[in-house]
């Protein structure tokens, strides 16, 4: 994929005084991502049954029910209907033309941020006092107490108002340490508590879900990689309309 033309076509729009302002107010590279977006998908075809799918999803997400009821939605929109198509047919493009590019290498690159995509649900209890920590513990282990309860009197976090749940959230979003005893432990079993920082926990995994190659998560990460050659492609770009490419490069 190359996208020589959008740049070309934006030297002829503006001259050095143009860019400098378009610069000055944080407006180029939009611009330019914009151009070298709309160069990439322009030769993807969008069929009839494709828009059909995206208005309906729009539709549903708008709390409407059938494509019948389009009409409604774009006066609730208050946008014209050539605006919302045009929109809605980008988005298609730029799927369509991420799945092509990209889809090859969709396998390795799940496989290789895997970890990062595994889903957790946990109870958290987090205190400063360290006592305080395994009397709970204690009551929790031996069926006294319940955790939600327990979290809605005596968590310190925000923990507190979902009744101690945390999740279904990525596993690494959480800190290394409780990464690693999450990672190890099994559902329903009440860890003993630990201490990371100035905290101390009282944790237990509810729910571990590993992430699996499905359709949806090969469009995500062709979509990654799609972005990340869109943002190469806009640097690229923007390094030679500042005149900042050397020589040799320039060749």
């Amino acid at each position: 994929m190359e996208s020589g033309s959008a740049l070309a076509e934006l030297k002829r729009l503006i001259g050095s005084d143009g860019r400098a302002l378009l610069n000055r107010y944080n407006l180029l590279r939009p611009l330019v991502e914009q151009m070298v977006t709309t160069e990439s998908i322009a030769s993807t075809q969008v069929s009839d049954e494709e828009l059909d799918q995206a208005k309906l999803g729009l539709l549903e997400r708008r709390g409407y029910e059938e494509l019948e009821q389009w009409p409604e939605l774009l006066t609730e929109l208050g946008r014209p209907e050539a605006m919302v198509l045009d929109q809605l047919k980008r988005g298609i493009q730029q799927r369509s033309t991420a799945r092509e590019q990209f889809s090859a290498k969709a396998e390795a690159r799940f496989l290789e941020r895997k970890n990062e995509l595994d889903q957790v649900v946990y109870s958290l209890l987090r205190l400063e006092n360290r006592f305080l920590a395994r009397e709970l513990y204690l009551q929790i282990e031996s069926g006294e107490s319940n955790f939600a309860d327990l979290a809605k009197r005596y968590a310190e976090g925000p923990e507190r108002n979902t009744n101690g749940i945390v999740g279904p959230v990525p596993l690494t979003q959480a800190h290394p340490v409780l990464v690693e005893k999450l990672r190890v432990s099994q559902p329903g079993v009440l860890l003993e508590p630990f201490r990371i920082s100035d905290w101390w926990l009282v944790v237990r995994l509810e729910r571990y879900s590993p992430a699996t190659f499905t359709d949806e998560v090969s469009d995500r990460m062709c979509k990654e990689m799609f972005d990340e050659w869109i943002a190469e492609q806009t640097a690229t770009n923007l390094s030679r309309l500042n005149g900042n490419v050397d020589a040799k490069a320039s060749r």
